[in-house]
């Protein structure tokens, strides 16, 4: 059984948060800079400019990439073959105060009636898997309340199919509009159950948008939505283009006969997630 030490999972978890909030993705970074060759509309083509710029800068300076510095969302995949010597879930929440504090990051989280703001960010929101090996991975999400408020959980009949779940969520992000910040990232849901169907869809944001769904049916799924999304006309910030949606990716679970849970969540432009191995 090996021993990982809960000082560590700290430590990793403060660098994590603040280099997610300042270093954009290379597979975003990538999208972005075809979505520019791609544009059509001189607005569009401007406001994608202005993003890769302010990644350089955010980079270079080592500030935000986006005053929305998010909620601490994080997914764990414990091995079975591993000893937390210590409290892992305090562990990350207190990784969370010390990134977000360090590196003079917004606290975004409050209490949902009152508003009162509880100071440092936590507790983070903590999915956890038990996976098989040695290995703690752990996979951090800073998610903005633009693009959540924009997601979307439903429970269609099962005759609806896929022309139902396409038309739910080419729908939702027409009414979705410029709020979410586009060019998006939209991650869908199918399956599962009414809670679980959510959870597929953030996870499924974690994939990077150049690697292609490993089954051939659910890759050309998430092309066809692609298309369908671009095809609105929304375009960066709102601004009209061809460039609304950077990338949409899909996760399925089995379901019960009765049912066809989707859920959809999307992600701003500023898509900051980050993993490491312990």
């Amino acid at each position: 059984m090996r021993q990982i030490d809960a000082r560590i999972i700290t430590q990793q978890v403060a660098d994590m948060v603040v280099q997610a909030n300042v270093e954009l993705p290379q597979d975003v970074l990538g999208a972005l800079t075809t979505a520019l060759a791609n544009e059509t509309s001189d607005a569009g083509r401007e406001v994608l400019q202005q993003l890769l710029d302010n990644a350089a800068l955010a980079k270079s300076t080592r500030l935000p990439l986006c005053q929305d510095t998010g909620l601490a969302v994080f997914f764990v995949e414990l091995g079975n073959e591993c000893h937390i010597v210590g409290d892992l879930t305090e562990a990350i929440n207190q990784g969370v105060r010390d990134g977000y504090r360090d590196g003079f990051l917004r606290k975004s989280s409050c209490h949902p009636l009152t508003r009162k703001n509880t100071g440092d960010n936590t507790p983070a929101i903590i999915h956890t898997d038990i996976v098989p090996g040695d290995t703690l991975t752990i996979k951090f999400m800073a998610k903005g309340g633009g693009s959540e408020n924009m997601s979307r959980a439903t429970m269609l009949t099962p005759a609806q199919g896929w022309e139902g779940i396409k038309d739910f969520v080419v729908r939702r992000m027409a009414e979705a509009g410029p709020n979410p910040c586009p060019p998006t990232i939209v991650g869908v849901g199918i399956g599962g159950t009414f809670d679980l169907a959510p959870i597929l869809a953030k996870k499924a944001l974690f994939r990077p948008l150049d690697v292609p769904h490993p089954d051939p049916e659910i890759a050309a799924m998430e092309d066809e939505l692609f298309a369908a999304i671009n095809a609105l006309g929304i375009g960066p910030m709102g601004l009209g283009g061809r460039t609304t949606c950077l990338g949409v990716r899909i996760n399925m679970a089995p379901c019960h006969i009765a049912s066809l849970p989707l859920a959809v969540n999307v992600q701003c432009h500023s898509s900051r997630h980050l993993e490491v191995h312990i």
